[in-house]
């Protein structure tokens, strides 16, 4: 049936159809690419299959819409470009959305590396490239050649401050470092400056485990097993992840957890890159980090920007993405919304008259400063600058969650500090989190980020097997207690740090003696075939850059040990047995003494103190002088006097006793001859000299004294010196310091010690580099030492000898002897004082009554009454007199006194007058005498 004229045909219907879509078509592509002056097309190359990418779109869209709806004079439009490709597609894409869809602005990119592909189209057409991804470069990107790219994201460098920051904190000298490898090395440069700034706070990378990208993996899982397994035969349990995705670090927790290296002891730390989705990311996946601590960018959650940000977020995301559980944004949704921000308010300063060109719109880019809701946006040669006080949250992973422990600044001093705290307010921690942290394996203390031993896994300690001196450390094959075949001063100091340090987790050990030098014993150490090296080991400067040492429990320093011969003695050797104070106290108590005997004595008529005044001093004098010796001869009449010369006496043997044997010991002290104490002295004659061949003294005697290998003799044990000087094979012996104590104790009649040629670091036990054993039994050390345990165990590992301990002496002091002393002093006063009473009392019964004489005129006849003996009272005759007690008695009662000064001369009819002076015999006396009583005169 024809069809009418005018109805349509079916041709015309399907062009007209065809036509208004390519109409439609090609006006939404207008509107799509803003060809109207007041558009700005904004490229965006985002993996859109990412929870980041998602996160980011959303943001942008949500940006986008806000600034359309506000904006009356500019319009913002969007092309998308879901990028998954190789890194070199990152440049296509850029160079597509320039040319083709003439964009102005790029934003987006997930990695640094295609970002700076990227910039290198844009530079070449003038159009901003704007990068979320984090930076790993330290120098900004107008420094690198790339003027149009513009950093939104965090810059890595301040991360891996963050890092070492909590790696000082908690002292871990050791860490591993993993990362996912992009494949094009650009993570080089991250591990760069990780090992740098490590090396600032004492710390190193033990070793670094790159994990193959996860999209090139077809068993992840397995993939990240056999990686792991190259961890076992580290040492260091403090494990760092600089950078990973989400699936990868997914799969990095769950293989590290079954193979326990989440346990007890260890410890994780996660950077932005894995943290920043812990508030979208399956709770299911978070117990796996659990225990582990985590850097995320600081935000605030709590202003009204973000608040009404969020609400819109949420709703939207929900809509885009309901397949996703979580719909919180995270920091990438916050910097994707605020590049939108500087972009428009880029666009707002433009002049209404200006042109839209690149070159204005990266200026006024450029120029951004405000406040934004990632933080505050200010650029400083394209980089985002650090200009926020807060940096950093610190969190730990806990449960299906996290908490917020610290948060990082800038502040070298006082890196962790509360938000909203004074920063100029002390603070009790300044350089440690603010906890409590919850550690893997719910450790309650602070993990040692070590393998720690175990049971199944003892510590291997070295000791060596055949020591030269048996004292320090004793291997004993017949016994098999370890408590007894394993002895020695060394093992006990052992012994009692690990009583300390059981105190807060318990270290199994085991020993094993090991047949070498001490250098292939340290070296052992380094190799890792041991874990610690306990024994005499001399800490010096080549071992320490290998192994880890104590604080030491003994000095050390190379001395000479020769055979003794006698020092020639000065010739005032003679005084040295005691001190000038006992010389001077001994003096005088000597004079003090002399002077109470002459008083005594002269009262007592003792013809050998009487006589001319130089007599009587010369008598006194050689009396007391002779006592010392116990030579005098002169006769005590006096039982007073003899009082005091007993006590003196006894002083005086104990005196010459101490003296004695004081003077015998020091002139039987063997010194060491001056003509052999030099080390030059030795290799100029040519002197074979010993040494502990498996120490390292041979070598160093070679090396620093440039001493010949023929004239060095190795010596093996302890007992074999004595034998080796005895039958002249060696002239002398370079010993380290505490064996050179130990064998001059055992021959200190026969060999002396030097002073040390030079000083090295001590004996110590070593570890291995970055072992936090060190530090603890350095501690435990200090604490036995403290305690004065160290010091009990040197007594009993190195008795000193009776013999050698009765040859030395010292100069006898006056606190030797002032018991003495007190005791002669006081016994002459009192016998001094009970004298001159019993002389007052018979001056006062000889004094006629009622005198009225001056207290002058008493004294002086008090004098003259004891130099005399008596006075005579005026008209009284002697006969009176004779009833008065003469103590001693004063004068022989057959016997007168008379003054020899005062005596008139006789007269030639009278009978001879006995004087003080002289004594006369009965046989003298006249018989006309005998019949009279004698008379005596005395003229006052």
């Amino acid at each position: 049936m024809p069809f009418p004229l005018n109805s349509p045909t079916p041709c015309f219907i399907y062009f007209s159809l065809t036509s208004i879509l390519l109409i439609v078509s090609h006006l939404g592509h207008i509107i799509g690419t803003a060809a109207d002056d007041n558009s700005t097309i904004i490229g965006a190359i985002i993996d859109a299959n990412s929870r980041k990418g998602k996160e980011e779109i959303t943001a942008i869209k949500i940006a986008v819409e806000k600034f359309n709806d506000n904006s009356k004079n500019r319009k913002l439009s969007l092309v998308f470009r879901n990028f998954t490709g190789e890194l070199y597609q990152a440049a296509l894409t850029a160079e597509e959305l320039i040319k083709e869809n003439k964009v102005q602005v790029i934003v987006g990119m997930d990695t640094w590396q295609q970002a700076a592909l990227a910039a290198e189209i844009g530079n070449q057409a003038q159009v901003p490239v704007l990068s979320l991804a984090a930076s790993a470069s330290v120098r900004p990107s107008r420094q690198l050649g790339r003027p149009t790219l513009i950093q939104m994201g965090s810059n890595v460098s301040e991360q891996i401050r963050c890092i070492s920051a909590i790696v000082h904190s908690y002292h871990w000298r050791r860490v591993i470092a993993i990362y996912e490898d992009d494949a094009y090395d650009g993570n080089a440069e991250m591990l760069t400056l990780l090992s740098e700034a490590l090396q600032r706070v004492g710390s190193e990378i033990e070793y670094h485990l790159p994990l193959p990208p996860i999209s090139s993996l077809s068993d992840p899982r397995g993939a990240v097993h056999q990686e792991l397994l190259k961890l076992l035969s580290t040492q260091s349990r403090v494990f760092i992840v600089l950078q990973s995705s989400l699936p990868m670090a997914t799969h990095l927790f769950q293989e590290a957890r079954r193979m326990d290296f989440m346990g007890k002891d260890s410890a994780w730390i996660i950077t932005d890159s894995i943290s920043s989705f812990l508030d979208s990311m399956d709770t299911s996946v978070i117990p796996y980090m659990e225990g582990a601590l985590g850097i995320k960018s600081y935000y605030s959650k709590s202003n009204r920007p973000f608040l009404e940000f969020s609400a819109q977020f949420q709703k939207k995301f929900k809509s885009e993405y309901p397949e996703e559980d979580n719909a919180q944004p995270g920091i990438h949704a916050l910097r994707a919304y605020d590049s939108i921000a500087v972009i428009t308010r880029a666009l707002e300063r433009l002049a209404s008259d200006d042109t839209n060109t690149p070159n204005m719109l990266l200026k006024n880019i450029l120029s951004s400063n405000f406040s934004g809701l990632s933080g505050n946006i200010i650029f400083e040669g394209g980089d985002l600058s650090n200009s926020n006080s807060l940096l950093f949250r610190i969190i730990n992973i806990v449960g299906k969650g996290y908490t917020e422990l610290d948060f990082w600044t800038q502040d070298l001093d006082n890196p962790f500090t509360r938000e909203g705290e004074d920063k100029n307010r002390s603070r009790n921690t300044t350089k440690v989190l603010d906890g409590p942290v919850i550690w893997p394996g719910y450790l309650k203390r602070v993990p040692k980020g070590w393998e720690m031993p175990t049971d199944a896994k003892p510590l291997k300690i070295g000791i060596p097997a055949k020591a030269t001196f048996k004292n320090f450390v004793k291997v004993d094959e017949a016994q098999i207690e370890p408590e007894k075949k394993y002895t020695g001063f060394c093992i006990d100091i052992f012994r009692e740090v690990l009583k300390i340090l059981e105190q807060n987790y318990f270290l199994p050990y085991e020993f094993h003696p090991f047949l070498g030098t001490y250098d292939e014993l340290v070296d052992c150490v380094y190799n890792k075939t041991f874990d610690a090296v306990v024994g005499d080991v001399t800490i010096l400067a080549t071992r320490s850059k290998k192994v880890e040492f104590t604080v030491p429990y003994a000095e050390s320093g190379l001395v000479i040990v020769q055979v003794t011969s006698e020092k020639r003695h000065k010739a005032w050797m003679f005084l040295k047995p005691f001190t000038k104070e006992t010389w001077v106290v001994t003096g005088a108590l000597l004079i003090y003494t002399m002077f109470i005997v002459w008083v005594l004595e002269y009262q007592s008529n003792n013809p050998a103190f009487r006589g001319p005044w130089k007599s009587q001093l010369g008598t006194a004098l050689w009396f007391t002088f002779s006592s010392l010796f116990f030579a005098h001869r002169e006769t005590i009449r006096s039982n007073i006097t003899r009082v005091v010369i007993v006590v003196w006496l006894f002083v005086v043997f104990v005196l010459t006793s101490s003296y004695t044997a004081s003077l015998s010991s020091m002139l039987t002290v063997r010194r060491l001859d001056s003509n052999v104490i030099d080390i030059e002295w030795l290799k100029a004659t040519r002197s074979v000299i010993g040494c502990d061949g498996d120490s390292f003294v041979r070598e160093y005697l070679e090396n620093v004294f440039n001493f010949e290998g023929a004239h060095i003799k190795n010596i093996s044990n302890q007992n074999q010196y004595h034998g080796e000087f005895q039958s002249g094979n060696i002239s002398a012996a370079v010993l380290d310091l505490p064996y050179a104590k130990i064998f001059t104790s055992d021959f200190c009649k026969n060999y002396t010690a030097g002073q040390p040629l030079n000083r090295f670091g001590g004996l110590g036990f070593a570890f291995q580099k970055g072992s936090p054993l060190a530090t603890d039994v350095s501690e435990a050390i200090l604490t036995i030492s403290e305690k004065r345990i160290l010091k009990e165990l040197e007594d009993k590992w190195f008795p000193g000898s009776a013999e050698c301990s009765a040859t030395e002496n010292d100069e006898l002091s006056l606190g030797n002897f002032w018991a003495l002393y007190l005791l002669c002093g006081a016994t002459s006063t009192l016998c001094f004082l009970l004298f001159f009473l019993c002389l007052l009392i018979d001056f006062n019964r000889h004094q006629p009554s009622g005198g009225d004489e001056s207290v002058w005129m008493k004294t002086v006849q008090l004098v003259h009454f004891f130099h005399n003996g008596q006075t005579e009272i005026p008209n009284e005759r002697l006969s009176n007199l004779s009833s008065c007690p003469t103590g001693d008695e004063w004068i022989s009662a057959r016997w007168s006194t008379v003054s020899p000064s005062y005596a008139p001369e006789p007269p030639e009819a009278s009978p001879p007058i006995a004087t003080m002076n002289s004594r006369v015999s009965p046989s003298d006396v006249p018989e006309s005498l005998e019949t009279s009583p004698p008379t005596a005169t005395i003229y006052t």
